[in-house]
């Protein structure tokens, strides 16, 4: 799986989470992950949650650190086991660094306040994911944790990198393991 820090802020409106985005935007074929920070504001009319549309709670971060991984060939059910390995990497990249992390399926939650939004779904050809971690906990509609104020993170692009790595890794592992055993 091909990785990319996006340098350019980027904010997430919830209209990236489509086929090829990736491949259209930064000429990554195939399966990938990217990083990107900036403001996050997922309109109702946007949003592929139905359970948050029926509620009605949009998404707002002034300023969030966003994964989007699309990868091909998976379907649904699969791809939401990999929203919660990408969950879990996150999870694992954060617990590394000797912070306590709760998880509640595909949400992550430090001192019971909510650190992340995550959601996956399925488009014709692929699995797309979009997991956002804020990175201040200012202005958010309900509250939140944050890398940077709350967790005092300063280096997201290096804590993004060690995430998508550790992911990356996890998958093609998976993949390989896949391929040593004998059928039955």
């Amino acid at each position: 799986m091909k990785t990319l820090f996006i340098e350019d802020k980027v904010k997430y409106i919830g209209s990236q989470l489509v086929p090829h985005w990736i491949y259209k935007n930064y000429k990554i074929q195939g399966d990938a992950i990217v990083a990107f920070c900036g403001e996050c504001d997922v309109k109702l009319t946007e949003m592929v949650d139905i359970e948050d549309v029926i509620n009605n709670e949009p998404i707002y971060s002034k300023y969030m650190l966003s994964f989007i991984t699309e990868q091909f060939n998976v379907e649904l059910i699969e791809g939401v086991f990999r929203q919660r390995l990408l969950v879990s990497s996150i999870k694992e990249t954060l617990e590394d660094r000797d912070f306590i992390v709760k998880r509640r399926g595909d949400d992550l939650f430090v001192n019971n306040k909510k650190l992340s939004v995550s959601i996956a779904t399925k488009s014709l050809t692929s699995v797309l994911i979009h997991t956002g971690l804020n990175i201040i906990s200012e202005g958010a509609p309900i509250e939140v944790s944050g890398l940077e104020s709350d967790l005092k993170i300063k280096d997201i692009k290096n804590f993004a990198l060690e995430v998508m790595k550790r992911y990356s890794e996890e998958i093609n592992d998976i993949v390989m393991a896949s391929t040593k055993v004998r059928g039955v």
